[in-house]
C-alpha cells in the first residue's frame, strides 16, 4: 500500500499506515500559512479490498464546518469524478473504500489541472474575437493570463470576471471553462449578442502557484488574494496588482469573482451592500441580477448565503469590495459549494465538475440580460 501527492496540486502527509484499515493522514498547510483544507493524493493498493481512511487534526482546518455533511471526491481515471460517503466526528473525517483497481485518486473537490488551463486559453486564443496576453508573473514565475473577448468600441461595456483567487476552490475553473465555451461558440446567439455590447476580460485562474502548490487559500508566500485589492504589490500579491492594474486601465462597469464555499451547500452571490457609495442605483442592479439568475437557472438561490455588510463597513481589501467602490459598478462574488447544492441533490456526485460548467454556461445568460444596464 502506497499514498502518492508527488504531482500538481497534490497535497497530503502521511501519519501511519498500520494496515488497510486505518490509513492516517494529516492535510499540510498552505506555505508560510495558517490555512490548511485541500488535499489532492492517490493510493495504490490491491483492488476489491475494503480501506478506511481517516484525515486527522480538522478541528483547526480553515473551516471546520466544511467537513460536516461532506463527501470525498475520487476518480480511477481522473475525468470521472465521484462521491464517496465520509463521516465527521469533529476533528477526524472516516471514509472506507473497496477500490475496483489497484489505483484511485482523491481530492477535496475535482482538481483542474495547471494543463487543463493552458489548454483552456491556448484553445480560446484560436478564436478570432479572442485575444491571449501575459500580464505578467507570479511569484514562482507562472504567467499571469488575461483573455479578452471582443473589440473595444465606444458604447460598449466592459465586463471583468476573475477564478480561483484561492486555488482549493477549483469549481471556479470549472465553471470558467462553462462560461469561455459558449463565449466560444459561434452559433449561439445569446454569446454573439453579449460580444456586440460588451469586451469580456476573463482572468480563469487568479491564483497558478497556489493551484500547482496544492494550496487551499493562498499563493506562494502564504498570502490570501483576496485581502490584497487595497494595496497590492508585486513583491508580495503581483497577481492582484496585475490584474487591478489593467483594469483601472479599461475600466469596469461589471465585476465577477467566481469562488467557493466549504461550508454552504448551495449557490448563492455576495454583493457590495456595505461599501461607502452602495446606493439605490446599485441596490437595483443587483437585485435585478439576482432576478436574472433565478430566471435563468433553478441552481441559483437567495435565501442561503453569507451576512451583508453593513453600510460603510465593508472590507475593501476584498476583490468584490473595492472594484464596487472603485468603479461604482455591478460587482458580485459568486460561490458554489464543496459539497452539494442541497436543493437538487446528486448523492452519486454532488456538487462536480460537469454542474460547475454549467453554471458558467447560464451565468452567461444572466449577464446579457445586464447588459443594457450597467
Amino acid at each position: 500500500m502506497k499514498i502518492f501527492s508527488n504531482f500538481d496540486s497534490g497535497s497530503i502527509e502521511v501519519v501511519s499506515i498500520e494496515n488497510k484499515d486505518q490509513v492516517q493522514l494529516k492535510i499540510p498547510n498552505d506555505n508560510q500559512s495558517e490555512f490548511y483544507q485541500w488535499f489532492h493524493f492517490r493510493l495504490e493498493t490491491q483492488a476489491e479490498q475494503s480501506h478506511t481512511i481517516q484525515l486527522l487534526d480538522l478541528k483547526n482546518s480553515a473551516y471546520p464546518e466544511g467537513w460536516n455533511g461532506y463527501d470525498v471526491v475520487a476518480s480511477y481515471d481522473r475525468e470521472e469524478w465521484f462521491r464517496i460517503p465520509a463521516e465527521f466526528d469533529g476533528d477526524t473525517l472516516r471514509f472506507t473504500v473497496i477500490p475496483e483497481r489497484s489505483s484511485i485518486y482523491f481530492a477535496y473537490f475535482a482538481p483542474y489541472t495547471y494543463d487543463r488551463h493552458l489548454d483552456l486559453i491556448h484553445m480560446a486564443q484560436s478564436a478570432h474575437h479572442c485575444r491571449l496576453e501575459t500580464l505578467g508573473s507570479t511569484l514562482d514565475g507562472n504567467d499571469m493570463s488575461l483573455l479578452t473577448f471582443g473589440e473595444p468600441e465606444e458604447g460598449k461595456k466592459k465586463i471583468w470576471l476573475i477564478a480561483r483567487q484561492h486555488p482549493g476552490e477549483t469549481m471556479a475553473e470549472w465553471f470558467m471553462e462553462g462560461f469561455i465555451q459558449r463565449l466560444l461558440d459561434e452559433d449561439d446567439t445569446s454569446a454573439r449578442a453579449l460580444l456586440e455590447n460588451a469586451v469580456l476580460y476573463v482572468v480563469p485562474n487568479m491564483n497558478p502557484d497556489g493551484a500547482i502548490r496544492g494550496h487551499l487559500r493562498c499563493n506562494a508566500i502564504g498570502v490570501n488574494l483576496n485581502r490584497e485589492w487595497q494595496t497590492p504589490s508585486i513583491e508580495r500579491s503581483p497577481e492582484v496588482y496585475l490584474v487591478r492594474q489593467r483594469m483601472l486601465e479599461t475600466g469596469v462597469d461589471m465585476f465577477l469573482d467566481i469562488h467557493g464555499d466549504e461550508a454552504i451547500p448551495f449557490n448563492f452571490v455576495a454583493g457590495s451592500e456595505g461599501i461607502p457609495s452602495y446606493d439605490e442605483r446599485l441596490a437595483n442592479l443587483e437585485s435585478t441580477f439576482k432576478q436574472a439568475l433565478h430566471t435563468v437557472t433553478p441552481e441559483f438561490q437567495d435565501q442561503h448565503g453569507y451576512d451583508k455588510d453593513e453600510p460603510g463597513k465593508a472590507n475593501l481589501t476584498v476583490g468584490s469590495n473595492w472594484v464596487g467602490e472603485q468603479f461604482k459598478c455591478l460587482s458580485y462574488t459568486v460561490e458554489m459549494p464543496f459539497k452539494d447544492n442541497n436543493d437538487y441533490p446528486d448523492p452519486l456526485y454532488g456538487w462536480s465538475p460537469e454542474r460547475s460548467v454549467k453554471f458558467g454556461h447560464d451565468m452567461l445568460a444572466a449577464t446579457l440580460a445586464m447588459v443594457d444596464k450597467i
